[in-house]
């Protein structure tokens, strides 16, 4: 296949895979196939979701930069990972959010109750509590996993935990990535998803990928 070709290709398939998913979550029928398959598989439904959405994603946002059709390089391997990342997720998610629920029902929590307020802290909490605790953890694997491809592609046959590690900008990881996109997008978007139904919230987190690439794409 020729490269000018596989761009186009992954762009046509990104925007497939983002109306698929849509389809799905307005076609009465089909939602409720979708809520059957996350609740009675969670964590293969998790690896999709994240492994189509996520890499989806990653195109929209290189195709944003480069004005035209792209695709990032081991596309492959990026959708494994981002596969992988979200078995993690669902079960951090679940873990998180049984948690919290737990504290809240021990009144070690305020805000204990079944109405709308209650439902809103208690999701706040849990974005809150995950996204500073698993959130750096989760991303800066990321970051390391994606130099290390970066390595691999520039030539590099063997870059090795020390040179993943070096190759890093952890300054703008922390300056940026820590201390701006968790507190003024991350923990409001994950409030926004624990109020969903549970079925749902993990194609929100994976949805939530696409639109903060999206995002600072537009800022670059």
């Amino acid at each position: 296949m020729k490269k000018s070709v596989f761009p186009v290709i992954a762009g046509i398939a990104s925007i497939i895979i983002v109306l698929a998913f849509a389809a799905v979550l307005i076609i009465p029928s089909a939602r409720e196939v979708f809520k059957g398959l996350s609740a009675g598989h969670p964590y293969i439904m998790g690896f999709v979701k994240f492994g189509l959405l996520a890499t989806a994603g990653e195109v929209f946002a290189m195709m944003i930069r480069r004005k035209g059709w792209a695709a990032p390089y081991y596309i492959g391997w990026r959708m494994l990972i981002w596969g992988l990342i979200g078995i993690a997720i669902t079960f951090m998610m679940k873990t998180y959010f049984l948690g919290v629920a737990g504290l809240m029902d021990a009144g070690l929590l305020p805000g204990k109750g079944e109405g709308f307020w209650s439902k809103l802290l208690r999701a706040f909490y849990t974005a809150a509590v995950m996204n500073l605790t698993f959130g750096p953890t989760f991303m800066a694997t990321h970051k390391c996993t994606d130099k290390y491809l970066e390595l691999r592609h520039g030539g590099v046959k063997k870059p090795g935990l020390k040179g993943v590690v070096n190759g890093v900008d952890w300054h703008g990881f922390v300056s940026f990535t820590l201390f701006k996109t968790i507190p003024l997008f991350w923990i409001p978007a994950h409030t926004l998803t624990f109020m969903l139904p549970e079925e749902y919230q993990v194609a929100m987190a994976a949805a939530l990928s696409i639109a903060l690439g999206i995002i600072l794409s537009l800022k670059k």
